[in-house]
C-alpha cells in the first residue's frame, strides 16, 4: 500500500518538501529504496513546522504554522465549544444554553460545509463519498479572502466563530505571526457569504478599523511604551491571549492611526505588525502556487489603484485573486484602511519569482445592470 507526500512547492527557497514513499509488500520485502534511502514502514515523517494542509497534503510556507491536529491547535471540525467547561461544551449542551445567553448562536454541530455551488451533482457526489482531488480543488478555489477579526488574538477569534456564531475560517493570523489552521483547504468554511465556495478566507488578529479614532476597544488594546511608540496592550482578562510566543510584545507596522476610506467612509485604523505582514506573504504566495487560479493580486480599477469598496456583481463573478471581505460584502470593512496590499502582493509575486504587477487594473469597472446579490447584513454562510 502506497502512501505519497507532496512535491515541492516551485519558486520558494524555503518551501521545498521531501517525498517519501512507503511500502510494504509481500513475501519478504519490508521495505523499499527510494532515491537511495531506505524508509522502513512505521517511520515518522517529521513536519517542519511551516506546512499548511490541502487535501491531505502538506505545502510549505516558510511561515510558522499550527494545524488543527497540532497541540495548542484550533480543530474547527469538533461539534463542541472549544472553551465552555467539557461538560458544558457539546452541542446539545451549547443548543440548552443558547436559550438564556444570546451571544451564543450556535445551531448546527458543523461549522463548515461541503463547496457545493461550483460543482456539478456528479461532482458532488464524488466529493462527498471520496474526497477532493487536488486537481479538482485546484479548478474550483480562485479567491483568498483577508479579514481582521476585531477580536484582537487567534484564541479570541476561535472563541467568537466556532463558539458563539457557528462560523469559520480555514487560517487564522495572531499578532506574533503564526498562522493557525483550523481545517483543511478542501473544506467550505462559513466565513464571507458568496465567497465561500471558491475561496479559502484569513482572520487576521487586529481590532478593526472606526469612523472615529477614540473607539474604546483602541483604549483597551493599544498603549504607550517607555519610548512613546504605540504598542499592543492585551487586556489583563484574556491573560497573555493564548499568543504561541512567549512574553510577545507587539507593534503596529507603523506608529500612528492610518486613516483611509472604505466603503465611501473615512475610517481610522492601527496597522497589523511586521510579524503579520511577514507571515501572510508567505502564505499568500503559497496559496497563489497551490492554487493556480488565485492570482496574485488584489482588484484594481482601470487606472490600477485599489478599489476601496464592494465589487459589483459582474466584477466579483469575474474576479480571481486576493481581496478584502469589503470587496464580497457592502457592510464589511476588513481588513481596512492600514492593510498595506502592494507590500504582501509584491511580496508574495516577489517570492513566487513573478514580475511585478501590471499597471492596469484587475477587474472590469463597467457597471452591472442586476441588483445585488449581497444582503446589507448577510453572515459568512
Amino acid at each position: 500500500m502506497t502512501h505519497s507526500a507532496v512535491s515541492r512547492v516551485v519558486h520558494f527557497s524555503l518551501l521545498a518538501i521531501a517525498t517519501a514513499t512507503l511500502s510494504a509488500g509481500c513475501g519478504h520485502q519490508s521495505a523499499k529504496k527510494t532515491d537511495a534511502v531506505t524508509i522502513k514502514p512505521g517511520t515518522r515523517l517529521e513536519r517542519k513546522g511551516d506546512e499548511i494542509m490541502v487535501c491531505g497534503q502538506l505545502f510549505h510556507t516558510g511561515a510558522p504554522v499550527v494545524l488543527w491536529t497540532d497541540p495548542g491547535g484550533y480543530d474547527a471540525y469538533r461539534t463542541e465549544r472549544r472553551f465552555s467547561a467539557i461538560d458544558q461544551s457539546s452541542f446539545q449542551a451549547t443548543t440548552r444554553a443558547a436559550t438564556t445567553q444570546k451571544s451564543i448562536g450556535v445551531d448546527s454541530p458543523n461549522r463548515y460545509g461541503l463547496r457545493r455551488s461550483v460543482l456539478t451533482t456528479q461532482q458532488a457526489e464524488e466529493v462527498r463519498g471520496g474526497g477532493w482531488p487536488l486537481e479538482l480543488l485546484q479548478e474550483k478555489v480562485d479567491q483568498f479572502v483577508i479579514h481582521y477579526d476585531v477580536a484582537g488574538t487567534s484564541q479570541r477569534c476561535f472563541f467568537v466563530l466556532h463558539d458563539n456564531r457557528n462560523l469559520s475560517v480555514q487560517f487564522m493570523l495572531d499578532i506574533d505571526g503564526t498562522i493557525y489552521q483550523t481545517m483543511d483547504c478542501k473544506e467550505r468554511a462559513w466565513h464571507a457569504g458568496v465567497a465561500n465556495s471558491r475561496s479559502v478566507g484569513i482572520e487576521i488578529a487586529n481590532m478593526g478599523a472606526y469612523a472615529s479614532g477614540e473607539s474604546e476597544l483602541y483604549k483597551q488594546w493599544y498603549g504607550k511604551d517607555e519610548n512613546g511608540r504605540t504598542r499592543i496592550t492585551v487586556p489583563d482578562r484574556l491573560g497573555d491571549g493564548g499568543v504561541r510566543t512567549k512574553n510577545f510584545v507587539g507593534y503596529p507596522a507603523r506608529d500612528e492611526l492610518i486613516v483611509g476610506e472604505v466603503q465611501g467612509r473615512t475610517r481610522r485604523q492601527y496597522d497589523f505588525t511586521p510579524q503579520q505582514y511577514d507571515s501572510l506573504t508567505k502564505l499568500t504566495a503559497t496559496l497563489c502556487t497551490v492554487f493556480p487560479k488565485i492570482t496574485a493580486d488584489y482588484p484594481r480599477d482601470e487606472q490600477g489603484a485599489l478599489i476601496t469598496k464592494v465589487l459589483t456583481d459582474d466584477q466579483f463573478d469575474a474576479y480571481h485573486g486576493v481581496l478584502g471581505h469589503y470587496h464580497v460584502s457592502k457592510d464589511k470593512s476588513d481588513p481596512g484602511p492600514a492593510f498595506q496590499w502592494d507590500h504582501v502582493i509584491d511580496g508574495a509575486r516577489q517570492m513566487m519569482g513573478l514580475p511585478k504587477k501590471s499597471a492596469h487594473g484587475a477587474v472590469k469597472t463597467v457597471p452591472t445592470t442586476q441588483p445585488s446579490n449581497l444582503a446589507s447584513a448577510e453572515v459568512s454562510r
